[in-house]
């Protein structure tokens, strides 16, 4: 059978792959609190996806780095966070150790959103150091709204939120045995800092107007930050597993003779 996942090759089985200048995805995720009912462990639905899109495509997966910056669930205990400047760090050494090796053809797969700016900042320094483009995908967002209508019907805007879907329901499609659906309780109390009702992770409510604090997940809930995790199931994370994969695989199929270099000029390199 063939070998996609690069920690299952030989050094001489990746050597034989490197001479057809393969496509790598680098998938990322986190440790972190998904709710009552869902692993916090979303880094594996991240290696799932992304295996399957090497299996569709013949690209390479690379080993997935598990933690994610996400300090605003520091206070919820089983959580393992990275700093930012970890993960900065993390993503460089991963994407130079192919790009050391003449290996350009990267796609980073991030399966946490909250990583999201720190991808951006490290791509862009290497792009201007290196002259490589590094394209790559925020994957639970890729789901649109059609689909999800069409996963719950009447109660599409009762089921998404950080807690409940999509990661729900794929969890529910990909591994069932650890997911705890019948725990899954009412919607919490509304909740306030300095005096203002919570919006989210990030902000607090002036009327209308979002004012941005330090809002730690215990400022805003205890386990549900939206949606309703009662609804997840293996039927709707069928069907966005499918599109990820399917989209994420026609991305890999382009950049298998995509240009990778950076057309412009780096900024105080000679040209």
């Amino acid at each position: 059978m063939a070998k996609y996942r690069i920690e299952e090759m030989t050094f001489l089985e990746f050597r034989e792959h490197m001479a057809k200048d393969p496509v790598i995805l680098l998938p990322l995720g986190s440790v972190e609190i998904q709710g009552p009912c869902n692993p916090m462990g979303d880094f594996m639905l991240a290696a799932e996806l992304a295996g399957r899109v090497a299996e569709r495509t013949g690209a390479l997966v690379s080993p997935t780095f598990p933690f994610g910056c996400a300090d605003y669930f520091r206070d919820v205990p089983g959580g393992m966070q990275v700093s930012a400047s970890t993960f900065r760090a993390v993503l460089r050494d991963m994407v130079c150790s192919f790009l050391d090796h003449g290996l350009e053809r990267l796609l980073v797969f991030n399966g946490h959103t909250g990583n999201n700016a720190l991808i951006d900042e490290t791509l862009r320094q290497i792009r201007r150091e290196r002259g490589v483009i590094i394209p790559w995908l925020n994957i639970w967002p890729l789901v649109p709204n059609s689909l999800r209508a069409e996963a719950h019907g009447e109660n599409v805007g009762r089921a998404s939120g950080h807690g409940s879907d999509p990661i729900g329901s794929v969890y529910e499609y990909f591994r069932p045995e650890l997911t705890r659906r019948e725990i899954a309780g009412t919607e919490e109390p509304k909740r306030s800092l300095i005096g203002l009702p919570t919006g989210g992770l990030n902000s607090v409510k002036l009327g209308e107007v979002d004012v941005f604090v330090p809002i730690n997940m215990t400022d805003h809930c205890d386990a549900v930050v939206g949606g309703d995790p009662s609804l997840a199931n293996a039927q709707a994370g069928k069907l966005f597993a499918d599109y990820i994969v399917e989209t994420s695989a026609e991305l890999v199929e382009h950049l298998k003779t995509a240009p990778m270099r950076d057309p412009a000029p780096r900024l105080g390199v000679p040209t």
